[in-house]
């Protein structure tokens, strides 16, 4: 029996290939039907460009990491998971036994498993296929019932979620966030999880400002039509107890370098290209500021997955669309266009 995947050779070569069905689990594997997955940003670049930074395409890779589905089958030795039950997949599967791992730094293992990754070759496969192959520990189940393209945020959520914890503590603190992307609406959600008392937003885009209005930003300013407004918080030693970064863009973290208070925190969230200049780093030891990195996510996945089964959390609003493998070309053509989409999601036409 072969199964349908979406895999993506070069540069805007994205293809449905067929793969042969896994038809004997391991004991402690899990057979999940795909239910819906969200295009990532890493997945645009490979899309759009074959690579990520340095990860560079050299054999068909398969995309996806934010997966939910349904269990179908399980290995012998599981107990505690049913056929049936909706999950969401942990795309992380870190070895557990590096220096990383066994100081509770998962994130950072050194021989990472990651989901749809070009970072070795042979590539990490990802989960956009019909069916999924995986081991119990990236399963975190859901309620009956439970919305499928909901649980598919869990995955950039735990992302976000782990940014804020790099800030430390942030209870009643005053917060910048630049770029109000997914990332940068998702962070906002979570700083206010975190106790936050006030969120400002920028963009150079009015309509996803005012999502991230919707979604908890108390102000909001359009750095294309408005920049002055930012000019005020950087002015004198600054204004923000802490910034996050979440465009990737050189400029954007200049200007958190500059509305930040002295020995407040910026945490840069968005993927940054090799930057030469334009960084005021002068900033960093003359208010003795903080700059922190942040990557992926460890048990912060399991909170996200409590945040969106409870309600605490209402991502609703950031799904934006849907489309199945065969619209693939126009799905991702879509997960571009910041006038109309926020997150787009794909499905298996059959």
């Amino acid at each position: 029996m072969t199964l349908q995947a979406c895999a993506i050779h070069a540069a805007k070569d994205l293809r449905l290939i067929e793969l042969e069905r896994v038809e004997t689990l391991a004991d402690d594997a899990v057979r999940v039907a795909y239910g819906t997955g969200g295009i990532c940003g890493s997945d645009i670049h490979y899309y759009h460009e074959g690579r990520v930074g340095n990860f560079t395409v050299k054999e068909p890779l398969i995309l996806g990491h934010e997966i939910a589905g349904t269990v179908t089958e399980t290995g012998a030795a599981i107990t505690d998971l049913a056929a049936g039950t909706p999950i969401a997949i942990n795309p992380n599967l870190p070895c557990l036994d590096c220096e990383n791992c066994l100081a509770g730094r998962t994130n950072l293992c050194r021989d990472m498993v990651f989901f749809g990754s070009a970072a070795v070759t042979p590539h990490i496969q990802g989960g956009f296929r019909e069916e999924l192959v995986v081991p119990r520990r990236q399963c975190v189940a859901l309620p009956d019932g439970f919305d499928l393209a909901i649980a598919a945020f869990a995955e950039p959520l735990a992302v976000c979620l782990h940014a804020v914890n790099r800030a430390g503590p942030l209870t009643h603190r005053s917060v910048l966030v630049t770029g109000c992307g997914p990332i940068g609406c998702l962070t906002i959600q979570a700083l206010r999880l975190a106790g936050v008392r006030h969120v400002t937003a920028t963009d150079v885009a009015a309509g996803v400002l005012e999502t991230a209005a919707s979604l908890g930003a108390d102000e909001t300013i359009d750095i294309a039509r408005d920049a002055s407004r930012l000019d005020a918080y950087e002015s004198g030693r600054g204004h923000f107890d802490a910034a996050f970064e979440c465009s990737g863009n050189p400029l954007a973290l200049a200007s958190c370098l500059n509305a930040v208070k002295p020995r407040g925190t910026v945490v840069q969230v968005g993927m940054m290209p090799p930057v030469d200049t334009g960084i005021p780093m002068g900033r960093i030891v003359s208010k003795e500021l903080s700059l922190a990195g942040t990557f992926r996510f460890h048990d912060e996945f399991d909170i996200a997955v409590d945040a969106l089964v409870s309600g605490r959390l209402d991502v609703s609003s950031l799904h934006s669309g849907t489309f199945t493998f065969d619209e693939a070309d126009a799905a991702f053509a879509a997960a571009l266009d910041r006038s109309r989409h926020m997150k787009v999601q794909l499905r298996f036409a059959r």
